[in-house]
C-alpha cells in the first residue's frame, strides 16, 4: 500500500520533480537541509523551489490532464464539464458517484499542499534553530535577510493551509518539518477556525517584511499578503478588518488599477482590460500596476513550470467536430475544453458595452482563413457552401447538460489564450508568466466588507470603480445585495478566482451551483459536498489513532 503519511516529504522536493519516490518510506536524511540550509544562497534556493510548489496549481497534477485549480474552479456556477477529463471537472458529471474518498486527484492535491507545508517548515526551523548559517551573499543585513527567508516561507505555510481549510475543513495543522525520518501514524484533525487562524498569523509575520514589489520577480507582494488577509478575515467574519487590509491594497498607488492600453499589442485593436493578460504585459515590469503576484512559467527553463495547462482546459475544441479549424497561437493554441463557462456566466454580463464582455476578452467566434491568413499555419478546411472570410458565430443559446455536452462551438475566456507560436499542437502547454492575483479582486473584498457592515453605497461606489474601467454603466446602493457582488466578481475575475472557495465563504456555493450549471448539479448534496472527502489513503495510514472522515462520505 502507498504510504501516504503528512510527515514523509523532504527538502529534497524542492529541487527535484513531483514523483512517487516522494512516497517512499524512507525520507531524505535531515543531513541533506542542514547542509543545503547553511548559507543565504541554499535557502534561496529552498524559497524557490517553494515557489516552484505553488506554482503547481496551474499545472497538471503529475503531467497528468487533471488540472489542479480544477478543485476551485470546476463544479461551481461559473463552470461545467464539457468534454471532462480527469480532474473536478469529472467529478461535478456526477457529485454522488465520483466524489469519493479513493479519487487519486484529491489523494494528489492533498500531498501536494502537505508538501509545500513540509518543505516551509524545514526552512523556518532551520532558520529559528541555526546560529551557524551564513548570511552574507548581499546588500542586506544578517537580520533582514533572516527575516525576509522566514516571511517567504511563512506565506507558503499560508498558502497551502489556505487551500486545505477551504477544501477540507478540519485538516492536521503542522507546524514542524518531517526531516527527522520520524513517521508519525498518529495525526488528528485540527478544527479549521485554529487553522485560518494560523493562517493569519503567518500572514501578519509576513506582511511588514514582504516587500511592496517582492523581492524577486514571480515572488509574492506585500499587496498579495494584505490581499489574503483581506479575505481570510471575511472567511472569519470580521468585515472591519477585511476593511482595514483591502484599504492598504486600494488606497496604495502602486497597485493601480490598468485603465489605459499599454505595452504588446497596444497599437493594435483591443480594450486595456485585457492588456494585462497578453504574454509580455503580465509582469510588474512589464507595466502591469495591477499584479499582486504572478506565476512563472518559461519553456525548456530549469524552474520554469513543468506543464501549465490552464489554457488547454479553458480553450474550447475548435480544432475538432464542426468547427475543423487549424491550431493556431492567436487562437489560443490546443484546447481541450475540459471545464467551460456555464450559459449562466456568459449571459450575466448585464451590460453589452462591458469591455469584459467584449471580442477581446471572449472568444465568441472565428473566421475561415487560408493559407495566408493561417500563415505559418495551413488553411482551414471549408465546409460545403463556406468560404473564406466567412465569421462562424459560437453559439451559447442552448446550455451545457448531461445531454448536451462535448461541445467544440463554445465561447471562452482569452485570458488564457496564448500558445507557442512556434507549435501551438505540439507544445500545449501556457508557457508564459500569467496573473494570479491582482488588485481588482481586492477591491471586490472591499465591496463584500461594506456590504456585510452595512454600507451598501460606499459597496456600491467601490464596485463601480471597477465597472467604469470596463465602461459598464454604474450601479448603486439599490442592486447591492451578495448575489449581486458574487455575480461582479464572476464578471470580473472569470477563469482567474477560486471561485469553489468564494461561494463557499459566502455560504453561496450549493445554491448558485444548482441554479446556474445545468450539468451534474442535481446530484450535488448541499450538506456533504461542501468539503471533499480526505483521501482515503491518509485515513488508512494514520495507524494509531482514527482519523474521522468528513460527514457524509
Amino acid at each position: 500500500m502507498r504510504k501516504v503519511i503528512i510527515c514523509l516529504f523532504s527538502t529534497v522536493i524542492l529541487i527535484s520533480s513531483c514523483s512517487d519516490d516522494l512516497l517512499d518510506e524512507n525520507p531524505p536524511n535531515v543531513i541533506y537541509a542542514e547542509n543545503l540550509y547553511s548559507d543565504l544562497s541554499g535557502l534561496e534556493a529552498g524559497i524557490n523551489g517553494l515557489y516552484s510548489l505553488m506554482r503547481y496549481e496551474r499545472e497538471g497534477l503529475n503531467a497528468s490532464s487533471s488540472l489542479i485549480t480544477d478543485v476551485t474552479m470546476s463544479g461551481t456556477d461559473m463552470f461545467a464539464a464539457n468534454h471532462s477529463g480527469n480532474g473536478v471537472s469529472r467529478v461535478s458529471v456526477d457529485w454522488n458517484e465520483r466524489n469519493k474518498p479513493d479519487y487519486d486527484v484529491y489523494e494528489g492535491v492533498f500531498l501536494w499542499l502537505y508538501e509545500i507545508v513540509n518543505s516551509s517548515n524545514e526552512i523556518i526551523k532551520n532558520v529559528e534553530e541555526r546560529s551557524d548559517i551564513d548570511w552574507s551573499g548581499n546588500e542586506l543585513s544578517e537580520m533582514e535577510n533572516k527575516d525576509l527567508i522566514l516571511a517567504e516561507a511563512r506565506v507558503a505555510r499560508a498558502f497551502a493551509y489556505r487551500h486545505l481549510s477551504y477544501l477540507w475543513g478540519d485538516v492536521p495543522l503542522n507546524l514542524n518539518p518531517s526531516s527527522d525520518g520520524i513517521i508519525r501514524t498518529d495525526w488528528e484533525r485540527t478544527p479549521v477556525e485554529e487553522v485560518r487562524r494560523q493562517v493569519v498569523k503567518d500572514l501578519l509575520f509576513a506582511e511588514p517584511i514582504i516587500p511592496e514589489e517582492g523581492s524577486l520577480t514571480g515572488r509574492i507582494t506585500k499587496g498579495a499578503v494584505q490581499h489574503y488577509l483581506a479575505e481570510i478575515y471575511l472567511t472569519l467574519n470580521k468585515p472591519d478588518s477585511t476593511l482595514f487590509w483591502s484599504d492598504k491594497v486600494v488606497n496604495n498607488p502602486a497597485y493601480a488599477l490598468i485603465t489605459q492600453r499599454y505595452g504588446v499589442q497596444a497599437d493594435q485593436d483591443g480594450v486595456a482590460f485585457m492588456d494585462m493578460f497578453k504574454a509580455g504585459n503580465t509582469n510588474r515590469e512589464e507595466g502591469n500596476s495591477e499584479a499582486l503576484w504572478v506565476f512563472q512559467f518559461k519553456n525548456n527553463v530549469l524552474g520554469g513550470g513543468e506543464y501549465p495547462i490552464m489554457a488547454m482546459h479553458h480553450t474550447s475544441r475548435y480544432r475538432s467536430g464542426d468547427l475543423d479549424l487549424t491550431v493556431t497561437a492567436d487562437r489560443g493554441g490546443y484546447g481541450n475544453g475540459r471545464s467551460s463557462l456555464t450559459k449562466w456566466a456568459l449571459d450575466n454580463f448585464d451590460d453589452p458595452n462591458d469591455d469584459r464582455f467584449s471580442e477581446y476578452a471572449i472568444r465568441k467566434a472565428f473566421t475561415y482563413r487560408d493559407a495566408a491568413g493561417n500563415a505559418p499555419y495551413p488553411a482551414d478546411n471549408l465546409p460545403e457552401g463556406a468560404n473564406y472570410g466567412d465569421k462562424i458565430f459560437l453559439d451559447w443559446s442552448e446550455d451545457i447538460t448531461d445531454d448536451h455536452n462535448g461541445i467544440e462551438e463554445w465561447p471562452f475566456s482569452r485570458k488564457y489564450d496564448w500558445a507557442d507560436p512556434i507549435d501551438p499542437i505540439g507544445n500545449r502547454e501556457s508557457f508564459y508568466d500569467q496573473i494570479y492575483l491582482r488588485a481588482a479582486d481586492t477591491y471586490l473584498l472591499k465591496a463584500e466588507a461594506e456590504f456585510r457592515l452595512g454600507n451598501t453605497a460606499a459597496a456600491a461606489n467601490t464596485i463601480n470603480i471597477l465597472r467604469a474601467r470596463s465602461h459598464a454603466f454604474n450601479i448603486t446602493a439599490g442592486d447591492i445585495d451578495i448575489d449581486f457582488i458574487l455575480d461582479e466578481r464572476a464578471r470580473e475575475l472569470m477563469v482567474e478566482e477560486p471561485r469553489r472557495y468564494t461561494l463557499l465563504r459566502t455560504g453561496k456555493w450549493a445554491e448558485r451551483t444548482m441554479k446556474y450549471n445545468n450539468r451534474g448539479s442535481d446530484t450535488i448534496d448541499p450538506q456533504r459536498d461542501i468539503l471533499l472527502p480526505i483521501p482515503q489513503s491518509v485515513i488508512d495510514s494514520n495507524l494509531e489513532k482514527e482519523m474521522p472522515q468528513n460527514p457524509g462520505f
